[in-house]
């Protein structure tokens, strides 16, 4: 497993189904590379404790990598990914 930390950029809806959502979470840096999953944990603003799974990563058209979850963080909180290998 491959640590890093970074802040969020970025995020968009990707699709929703239902009650189910994917999101796009971009960061200002990133050991995860296209078909990598993993982990992004973050304490938010009001303290809570949360971990995040990345359960795809994708580069679109620009060059930029987006991290795929379920739940996403708002741009600017900080957070500790772990990259599963």
């Amino acid at each position: 497993m491959s640590g890093f930390a970074s802040v969020v950029t970025d995020i968009k809806l990707e699709s929703r189904d239902g009650t189910a959502a994917v999101w796009w979470m971009s960061l200002d840096a990133t050991a995860f590379k296209p078909g990598d999953t993993g982990t992004l944990d973050a304490v938010t603003r009001s303290g809570t404790r949360l971990e995040i799974q990345v359960t795809a990563v994708v580069m679109d058209a620009e060059g930029v990598v987006w991290h795929v979850v379920e739940k996403p963080l708002a741009a600017g909180t900080d957070v500790r990914g772990t990259v599963i290998v």
